[in-house]
């Protein structure tokens, strides 16, 4: 390969950029011998190190853009920008004398310009209740951590509920804070929520899984080509090891995820319920180059305690050089009900399956609402976000979190609002169809206005008062206490 590159720098009838056509090379090598192995230019590396490490450089703001106005929807708790005295609801109009309002400006420009480095300051005017702030805000940037769990509460009396967003550098510890203050409300019972939680680091899964136990268990083991077996035990003296336990999965419950569940499962522990599992169980491990740029190298697979391998099939196609979705045959489908693969015995006697994922212990069916291809195209353009932060962020309500999770319920001529708004947006809805999705839009729309108005916590509460996955979880709690 090198000796290709010296020829066309030498050679070549055109000046090439060197770096990009070995970038290109390398992302396609790489990028072809299995669906998770991955070659990261510079910014993409200190991309994904920020998201895993839950930290960046910036003010802690998140905005919407509304008919090309840049809305502040949500700020991070005790933020610089917080501290600068930004409010739910301001409206950008100008970065460091920069226009960003009516302009059409990218989401890479605007980010350009807000983030920046710790201890640098950015000038932002604003307009608030209509009306131009006559001086624009300083806002000293800083180191911004984000929390990798989303929401820590008690759901019922006795019933703790934590959702993990990913699995990140701090949260292990975020966890055993979050089940330490559950305990002291009174949690005898835990619903560890891992939907759509896609992994992260893989020592953190082992971290968060010693919680469960008080003695030492073998968590998961790895083994590859150039890796002997290499077996990762749970410490001692867990922070949940006695009260019973629900984990809920989906199809976008992968890597980390699927280490604690199938951990949980494997053992005992605890039960698992939603739909089978991502697939995803390769490890991978980091390795850098001298500008930045690194690989994340398929290294090992990982088994879980009885030997269950939990990574779906895949067959690589190197004739395929442009559609990554169909390079490897078989791994993109979605079905929980896999012909099982060989079946394993649990001490308690319960049968459970290699062949792809993790399959729950009391399975929920597909939500066909969801899955709706109207409802899909409605998501994608975020005509939810903009049908809420176009009628109910004119002021914020005078009642507090508590009367709006128990009484806020979408008001029915909302509801019909919202269908003619998607409809003038050119989705068709059909009058059929409008009973059939109201539960799953209405609840759309009430959780995005409960974070509007109380922040990112409200949005998981106002959910789980209709999700079926939190509710059977309940059910079974019930059950088993008679």
């Amino acid at each position: 390969m090198q000796q290709l590159l010296d020829l066309l720098n030498s050679a070549y009838v055109d000046s090439v950029n060197i770096d990009s056509v070995q970038n290109g090379a390398i992302n396609h090598i790489i990028s072809h011998l299995d669906p998770y192995s991955t070659y990261l230019v510079p910014n993409e590396a200190a991309r994904q190190t920020e998201i895993l490490d839950g930290t960046f450089e910036g003010i802690g703001m998140e905005y919407f853009n509304l008919r090309d106005t840049l809305l502040v929807v949500s700020l991070i708790n005790n933020g610089p920008a917080e501290k600068a005295g930004f409010r739910v609801g301001d409206k950008l109009l100008r970065i460091d004398d920069k226009s960003v309002a009516g302009v059409n400006i990218s989401q890479e420009e605007i980010e350009a310009l807000i983030r920046g480095t710790r201890g640098t300051s950015v000038n932002i005017a604003i307009k608030r209740d209509d009306t131009e702030l006559p001086t624009a805000i300083k806002v000293i940037r800083d180191q911004v951590t984000v929390r990798s769990l989303d929401v820590v509460y008690m759901i019922k009396p006795t019933v703790g509920y934590i959702k993990v967003r990913r699995f990140g550098i701090n949260t292990g510890e975020e966890f055993n804070t979050a089940i330490a203050a559950l305990k002291k409300q009174g949690a005898q019972k835990l619903i560890l929520d891992l939907r759509d939680n896609g992994g992260g680091y893989f020592h953190v899964a082992i971290k968060m899984a010693s919680a469960f136990f008080k003695d030492r268990r073998l968590v998961v083991y790895t083994e590859g080509a150039h890796e002997t077996r290499q077996d990762y035990f749970s410490d001692e003296g867990g922070g949940f090891a006695d009260g019973e336990l629900a984990v809920l999965i989906n199809e976008q419950t992968a890597s980390a995820s699927e280490i604690v569940a199938g951990f949980v499962q494997d053992w005992d522990r605890g039960v698992i319920i939603g739909r089978r599992s991502y697939g995803k169980g390769i490890v991978q491990e980091q390795f850098g180059f001298s500008d930045g740029s690194t690989i994340n190298l398929s290294i090992a697979r990982y088994f879980t305690p009885l030997g269950r391998s939990i990574q779906k099939k895949y067959t690589p196609n190197w004739s395929n050089m442009v559609d990554f979705n169909s390079m490897y045959s078989g791994l993109w489908a979605l079905d929980t009900l896999y012909a099982h693969g060989q079946t394993y015995k649990t001490k308690a006697g319960k049968a459970v399956y290699s062949g792809g994922g993790i399959l729950p212990d009391i399975q929920m069916p597909l939500d066909s609402s969801s899955f709706y291809g109207p409802y899909q195209q409605l998501i994608r353009y975020g005509l939810v976000d903009q049908f809420v932060y176009g009628r109910f962020t004119k002021k914020l309500p005078a009642y507090s979190i508590d009367n709006f999770l128990t009484g806020y319920n979408l008001p029915d001529y909302e509801y019909h609002k919202f269908i003619d708004f998607v409809r003038a947006a050119g989705i068709v809805i059909p009058d059929r169809k409008k009973n059939d999705l109201r539960e799953v839009i209405e609840s759309d729309i009430e959780a995005l206005v409960g974070r509007y108005y109380f922040g990112r916590e409200a949005y998981f509460k106002v959910k789980n008062r209709s999700d079926v996955f939190v509710k059977r979880a309940i059910d079974h709690f019930n059950k088993a206490d008679g």
